[in-house]
């Protein structure tokens, strides 16, 4: 299977990415979640800093994951973790 390259806008900042074919929607769909939840946040908190924002967004990921995987017996998977510290960092000031 070959890479593609594509752009997306999380939290405000573009970030060019290089994925498998076919698998644009998945990431699409993972961005929009992202982003619809750090919306959501600054919504219902007084949070404005992004950095707060992500972190928050990451706990609650990191949390459907723990509880998805806890019922299924597998691990957490360390990729979504590994994503989201990279974004992180990459935007810490």
């Amino acid at each position: 299977m070959g890479k593609t390259s594509i752009k997306v806008i999380l939290a405000g900042r573009n970030y060019p990415l290089t994925i498998n074919e076919g698998e644009e929607k998945t990431v699409q769909e993972a961005v929009d979640g992202i982003n619809n939840s750090i919306k959501r946040l600054q919504e219902n908190y007084a949070v404005k800093d992004m950095q707060d924002l992500l972190a928050m967004t990451a706990l609650q990921l990191a949390t459907r994951s723990n509880k998805s995987t806890l019922s299924s017996g597998e691990n957490m998977n360390e990729e979504i973790l590994s994503e989201l510290k990279r974004l992180s960092d990459s935007i810490e000031v």
